[in-house]
């Protein structure tokens, strides 16, 4: 009788023990060398138990019962009774969830690159009757959909998009292999690509993308920081304009307030000289007279500064004579007077 991890049968062994009315196995690779309980795969069952009238059924495991070689039920997780030489359990079948690995396998892609790819295939049974008689070797039959799913996929795309859109390539895998795997009582939960190694032309040539990419970063934010240094250097220079012509401004607004207020005082003061003096010639007794002969000093006083440059002067002949043009200051002096306009009269006093 085979035993439960028996390592080393001759292929008579082998064949009865597919044929075996007590054990019935469902991965052809469990009768490899090597196998143990640790390291079983999912599909690798081992010899199935047998019929003692009562059995207990784990957690998240389904058995298969047959009776006279045809399906009977399927034994939940607890007390389960059988009738022995009629019933017989047929097929187990875990309800956890099981990774696959999917071998390495080369894929071209749209734009002829050939890559290596391998995967990892998470799956789960969820239906134990179509797992049993849907399909031989479930395991064998998911992961070479997988391999081909893969491949089909990776042709629609360029290396750039595979590299870019892992993501969405597994998502269209998984997609693919659920709407097989259904026949087979089976769920694709998600397949995930674990390593895409494309050739050595091609991996240097990425590199030196890569390291072209970085030069050209590299290039761009030296030259940006340049060139907003210049324009914070000009930004600077414009302000600096700014703000010296508006220091020139406020200057000269300043210079001309202050002129202006100059003028206006220096006119309120003449106004006011005028007319005090106007007042003094017009209420003070002998006002008149002292204005008449200050007249008289200033003329003196003009020729006599004539007479000491050596400048020659044309005058006219009248003014030879003293006498006359004295007399020439008084009228006019009389006819301001008798204008009854004593500012006038003092403006001219200031002026003299």
């Amino acid at each position: 009788m085979l035993t439960k991890y028996s390592t080393r049968l001759t292929a008579s062994a082998l064949a009865s023990a597919r044929t075996s009315p007590l054990i019935t196995l469902t991965s052809r690779r469990l009768f490899t060398s090597g196998n143990s309980p640790g390291n079983l795969t999912f599909f690798q069952k081992d010899a199935l138990p047998a019929n003692t009238v009562i059995r207990f059924v784990p957690q998240q495991t389904a058995w298969i019962v047959e009776r006279m070689g045809k399906f009977h039920r399927i034994l939940e997780p607890g007390l389960a009774i059988l009738i022995p030489f009629l019933d017989k359990i047929q097929y187990v079948q875990s309800l956890k969830e099981s990774a696959i690995e999917v071998p390495s396998q080369s894929a071209i892609t749209s734009d002829n690159v050939t890559l290596e790819m391998d995967g990892v295939l998470y799956i789960k049974v969820i239906d134990a009757y179509k797992a049993s008689y849907g399909v031989e070797d479930a395991e064998y039959a998911i992961s070479q959909l997988a391999q081909t799913s893969m491949r089909s996929e990776i042709g629609q795309l360029t290396l750039d998009h595979v590299l870019r859109e892992r993501q969405s390539l597994n998502t269209n895998i998984t997609a693919v292999l659920n709407e097989a795997a259904k026949d087979w009582g089976l769920q694709c939960l998600r397949y995930e690509i674990r390593d895409i190694h494309p050739p050595a032309n091609v991996l240097e040539a990425m590199h030196r993308q890569v390291s072209a990419e970085r030069s050209k970063r590299a290039e761009i934010l030296d030259s940006e920081g340049h060139r907003q240094s210049a324009i914070n250097i000009a930004e600077g220079q414009k302000e600096s304009q700014i703000l010296a012509s508006e220091g020139e401004r406020t200057q000269q607004i300043n210079s001309a307030t202050g002129e202006s207020e100059a003028i206006l005082l220096k006119a309120k003061a003449t106004a006011e000289g005028i007319r005090q003096l106007a007042d003094a010639i017009q209420n003070t007794p002998g006002g008149k007279d002292a204005v008449s002969l200050q007249i008289a000093e200033k003329y003196v006083e003009a020729f006599s500064k004539l007479a000491k440059e050596s400048n020659t002067i044309v005058l006219p002949s009248e003014l030879g004579n003293i006498s006359s043009w004295m007399a020439s200051g008084l009228s006019i002096y009389d006819k301001l007077s008798n204008s009854h306009n004593p500012e006038a009269l003092a403006t001219k006093v200031l002026k003299e």
